[in-house]
């Protein structure tokens, strides 16, 4: 008895061709590494590590009372349809500059150089209004000028 009759008897046939196996297909890691720590090397080489240095500061304390200097405000009230009011009187923007200098010099008549300008600006007033009135501020060298607002409620 040959092989061959033993390979017949056994109910398959006989093909002297290559058997066909279905193979599962397969993922090759190894360039997909080599891919990523070229990548890795590369980033750790063109980071730069820079330490962000901060000063240490101990602020000074100081015991006693917070005294102010007494300051004379003067209140530039701009409507919404930019109409201009100093100290709750209508003023004409051709005249503020005018009655700021006014105002300036009575206050260094009266040794009273901290004369504080309060801008308060209606929340719909054109930007131009607001600007005219920083502008005659400026023009009476008036620099200490505060904005006026309201907290949310």
């Amino acid at each position: 008895m040959s092989w061959l009759d033993t390979y017949s008897k056994s109910g398959k046939q006989f093909s002297l061709g290559t058997i066909s196996v279905s193979t599962e297909p397969e993922i090759n890691l190894i360039p997909f590494i080599d891919v990523l720590l070229v990548v890795l090397i590369f980033l750790m080489i063109s980071t730069t590590f820079t330490r962000y240095q901060e000063l240490a500061i101990t602020l000074p304390t100081a015991s006693g009372n917070e005294t102010q200097a007494e300051s004379k405000q003067v209140h530039i009230a701009v409507s919404r349809d930019g109409r201009f009011a100093i100290n709750g009187k209508l003023t004409d923007p051709s005249q503020l500059s005018n009655v700021l200098i006014q105002l300036s010099t009575e206050a260094n008549k009266q040794a009273n150089n901290n004369l504080q300008i309060n801008i308060d600006a209606d929340a719909k007033a054109p930007h131009q209004s607001v600007m005219t009135a920083l502008e005659a501020a400026r023009d009476a060298d008036l620099s200490n000028i505060v904005f006026s607002s309201q907290t949310k409620k």
